[in-house]
């Protein structure tokens, strides 16, 4: 029986604590690294992919517009087409200059 290869109770307890801390360890590492990088990665990643297609869909929307104005409001005179396009856009953007947020200023005088 000398060479019975089971190992004793107290080896097998201690590879358990063992295995338990370690399984303790992966875990809250998971936790606390892993997955905030996991969240943080598919926030951005979500964020591109929403950017990237409200972007398609303004162009689209553009174009669309355009084409409208070209066939049904100004049949004959396409810069009249532009031109309405282009002022609104002006208008847009005038509109978000006028709230912008002006940055604050550092310590040094002009």
């Amino acid at each position: 029986m000398a060479d019975d290869p089971t190992p004793a109770p107290a080896d097998r307890d201690l590879a358990g604590r063992a295995m338990g801390a370690i399984d303790l360890l992966v875990d809250t590492l998971h936790d606390k690294v892993v997955r905030p990088i996991l969240l943080i990665g598919r926030t951005v990643a979500f964020a591109f992919i929403i950017v990237i297609c409200v972007g398609v869909i303004c162009v689209g929307l553009c174009v669309a517009l355009l084409r409208l104005l070209d066939v049904y409001a100004f049949a004959a005179h396409q810069w009249a087409s532009w031109a309405l396009l282009g002022a609104v856009f002006v208008t847009a953007g005038l509109v978000v200059w006028r709230f912008r947020k002006t940055p604050a200023r550092s310590g040094h005088a002009k």
